[in-house]
């Protein structure tokens, strides 16, 4: 992917000329969910001639005439088709944003009253990135699909509209809007998978070992290890007790 890596004033920049552009015509959540997608596409493609191209009956976010960026803040299972076409013709990186910090405001529907900002006590990292690439499990190996996770911190609004007593449970997210690129990570193949891998991992491990490793659900763990199997980039190596058992597989 053409793009220089990890450029913090690119990525502001992007930030700073699409939400002007948005705010001046109706304010924050114009774009309806799609702030993020809209910074990273220009973050990504600033000449606006190589995005929304249509190829054959799909569009592509981003294309250069010899590859082809997507963006996908989630529903990979909505690509399927899309990439169908898309890979056997092109390289196709998909880029996918994961939000590292994010400072909660919540929206009064009926008066319009915005709440002060509130920290999130959750903190994204690469592996959130298993639930979406389990949809696509079946073209991860492909040679002409490429991954790029990128950290970002953002502000989300939210509307106060759920079912509980203080509505926020259930609640429908009016927009997030990006504020700071913090990494981002690419990977050609499924060899270099090493981000969504945890360190200090037992030889060999198990599912819990990866839960407790990175911090995250066995269930989690179960996924992202069903990915990883998969694609080779750890080989199942036996079982203790009902549990199986993995190693990274070496390069």
């Amino acid at each position: 992917m053409s793009v220089s890596p990890f450029d913090e004033e690119l990525f502001q920049k992007a930030c700073e000329e699409i939400i002007h552009i948005e705010r001046e015509k109706n304010g924050i959540g114009t774009l309806q969910e799609k702030t993020v997608h809209a910074v990273l596409k220009r973050f990504y493609e600033p000449d606006i001639a190589h995005q929304e191209f249509r190829i054959g009956r799909y569009v592509a976010d981003i294309f250069r005439g010899d590859e082809i960026i997507e963006i996908q803040t989630r529903n990979f299972n909505a690509m399927r088709r899309k990439l169908d076409l898309f890979l056997e013709q092109y390289p196709v990186t998909i880029v996918y944003p994961i939000i590292h910090t994010k400072w909660l405001y919540w929206i009064d529907e009926t008066t319009g009253e915005v709440s002060k900002k509130r920290k999130s006590p959750k903190v994204g990292t690469t592996f959130d990135a298993y639930y979406e690439l389990y949809k696509i499990k079946q073209y991860l190996t492909h040679p002409n699909l490429h991954l790029c996770l990128i950290l970002i911190d953002a502000e989300e609004y939210r509307l106060l509209n759920g079912w509980s007593r203080d509505k926020k449970k259930g609640s429908t997210r009016y927009d997030r809007i990006p504020v700071k690129l913090v990494d981002e990570f690419y990977m050609d193949s499924p060899k270099e998978y090493g981000c969504m891998i945890p360190e200090n991992l037992p030889e060999p491990f198990s599912s819990k070992d990866f839960a407790s490793c990175a911090k995250i659900s066995q269930g989690h763990a179960q996924l992202a290890l069903n990915i990883l199997n998969y694609t080779g980039a750890v080989t199942r190596v036996g079982k203790k007790g009902n549990s199986y058992l993995y190693q990274i597989t070496k390069n």
